[in-house]
């Protein structure tokens, strides 16, 4: 990420910049400008907070297009500050257009609730977000009777098996929550495409520039913008990216109809938050790449799981997807027992004990997760259970001598 990258695939010769046109701007241009607009009442240079939910109507309101979901009338269904957010999303990850929800969740039970129809087959990476996981084991089963298999997304003969006549979604995360495996994405797109499915892929850890789904054969992108795009830990969001025709169809369902929508205030603080995405996302990633090496070199961790490590199983997959870093979560297990770990945890004086990830502060959450998902973690994790260390800004130095601190308190010096 240290030469700029443009959104787009092709700059137009010598084009002259315009910060209205993604096509014109390097990532970090359009990180600042994408889907800004200024307030022409005012004169503000930024878009303001329009904190209204309903809009004035047209001379004849039966002139209406109501399959027009960017027409500015009532806020469930589009509002100013949602609308930038929309344009900015979608040219960020090349799609024709957005549909931002109130959070990451609700964007992707949007997608499935759109996409799938009872007796529809779908296949799921056995390693996802624990809610995401509930999602496809009970709730889209037994309340609309989808069918689920979940596997190893990392075997791709393991995904081709599981296809079925009436197998219409794959779905998975890039790097996979919380054990970290990769995911081949030009592979899974051309599985689903083979079997008429459609590839959705959740990108929450992978923000643009580090992938692009959609440049890679997947049909859908969703983002919990709570995470890296908002990147504060101060606001929450969701978002799906693709096909104009494809994210209608979801607005016209779970956005309108089930009133998934994003407030205004919380949409224009991910948009404010958006604005420094490239820089953020290098610092994640170095401190995420510095920490992983010392955790590896430590006889006092059990196992260390990271794409940016040379040794780790799923680096080159990663190296051959991911542009400019391999993320800023890192995983990792702690021989011992429950307590020593718990012990590990609160003895931090700089990272913080909480969930979510992507925040400025570095953050790290310990779980015995259930056993229906800890099956699909390697047996070191079964064994000693998985911490996920979701690195934020702080010095890399800080947070090293941190862990290291907290390693002694529970074990003792490394020898």
């Amino acid at each position: 990420m240290s030469t700029p990258t443009h959104i787009h695939r092709e700059r137009a010769g010598d084009r002259r910049p315009d910060k209205h046109d993604p096509g014109t701007l390097s990532e970090e241009s359009w990180a600042v400008h994408g889907g800004n607009r200024g307030d022409g009442g005012t004169g503000a240079i930024r878009t303001p907070i329009v904190m209204a939910n309903s809009y004035r109507l047209p001379y004849d309101p039966t002139t209406l297009d109501e399959t027009d979901h960017d027409t500015l009338v009532y806020t469930r269904e589009s509002g100013a500050n949602q609308l930038t957010l929309q344009a900015k999303l979608a040219a960020a990850e090349h799609g024709e257009a957005a549909a931002v929800f109130a959070t990451g969740m609700a964007a992707l039970h949007g997608c499935f609730f759109s996409l799938l129809n009872p007796g529809d087959h779908v296949i799921v990476s056995n390693v996802v977000y624990m809610r995401v996981f509930g999602l496809f084991d009970s709730l889209l089963p037994r309340k609309f009777g989808i069918e689920v298999d979940f596997v190893d997304i990392t075997d791709l003969d393991a995904v081709r098996a599981a296809v079925r006549p009436n197998t219409r979604l794959v779905h998975t995360e890039v790097i996979a929550n919380p054990d970290l495996r990769v995911a081949d994405i030009p592979a899974l797109a051309r599985i689903a495409h083979d079997a008429g499915a459609l590839l959705t892929v959740d990108s929450t850890f992978t923000p643009p520039p580090l992938l692009r789904p959609l440049d890679h054969g997947a049909d859908l992108v969703i983002h919990s913008l709570t995470k890296y795009i908002n990147g504060h830990g101060d606001a929450m969001g969701g978002a799906v990216i693709g096909d104009r025709a494809t994210v209608d169809e979801i607005k016209a369902g779970p956005m309108v109809h089930a009133g998934g929508a994003i407030s205004p205030f919380n949409a224009w603080l991910i948009m404010r938050g958006s604005v420094t995405l490239p820089l953020r996302l290098r610092q994640h990633c170095d401190n995420a790449l510095a920490i992983a090496t010392f955790l590896a070199h430590d006889p006092r961790v059990a196992h260390v799981s990271y794409p940016g490590l040379p040794d780790d199983p799923h680096h080159t997959r990663a190296t051959s997807q991911l542009d400019g870093g391999y993320g800023g979560v890192v995983s990792f297990a702690i021989a011992g027992d429950h307590e020593d770990r718990v012990r590990f945890v609160n003895d931090l004086k700089v990272i913080t004990s909480a969930v979510s990830l992507g925040h400025d502060e570095t953050l790290i959450a310990y779980d015995r997760h259930p056993e229906e998902r800890a099956v699909a973690f390697s047996p070191i994790y079964q064994r000693h259970g998985l911490i996920r260390l979701a690195v934020g800004l702080e010095s890399g130095d800080d947070l090293i001598a941190d862990l290291d601190a907290a390693l002694t308190t529970t074990y003792g010096p490394a020898h």
